[in-house]
């Protein structure tokens, strides 16, 4: 064994930047563009089952929230990882809907890794005069 090659502490390094990526929270990346009629907001999901998605709204408030598993299999149990750079867990994404929106007729699709939310617009509340009677 050639010592001048092999650094143990580097090796240590090594191991404990692999096991804090793993524990590292992460988030998807987003686009949200505007049209007349709506807002469509897509979120990266590589890797991601739709079954692990949830979405909800509440409050005016959309959230996205879901977990990317690592997949493993049996034959995996006896190899040892030297480098992980994709990110797993759990993430969140929550974004404040302007008032105009109609919540209620957000759609949802997904393909090739891409969540896509359909988010109609409605028409603007406009500033109403009273009288007095």
């Amino acid at each position: 064994m050639n010592l001048a090659t092999w650094d143990p502490f580097r090796e240590m390094e090594t191991i404990f930047d692999r096991r804090n990526k793993q524990s590292e929270p992460w988030a998807p990346a987003v686009n949200i563009s505007e049209a007349d009629d709506k807002f469509t907001i897509d979120i990266e999901l590589a890797g991601v089952d739709k079954e692990d998605v949830d979405i909800s709204v509440k409050d005016g408030i959309l959230s996205i929230k879901g977990e990317k598993k690592m997949k493993k299999e049996e034959k995996d149990e006896d190899n040892k990882y030297h480098r992980v750079e994709i990110s797993y867990g759990e993430f969140v994404r929550s974004f404040t809907l302007p008032k105009d929106v109609e919540s209620d007729k957000i759609s949802a699709s997904y393909d090739a890794g891409v969540l896509k939310l359909d988010v109609p617009k409605g028409e603007e509340q406009k500033p109403k005069q009273i009288s007095i009677s």
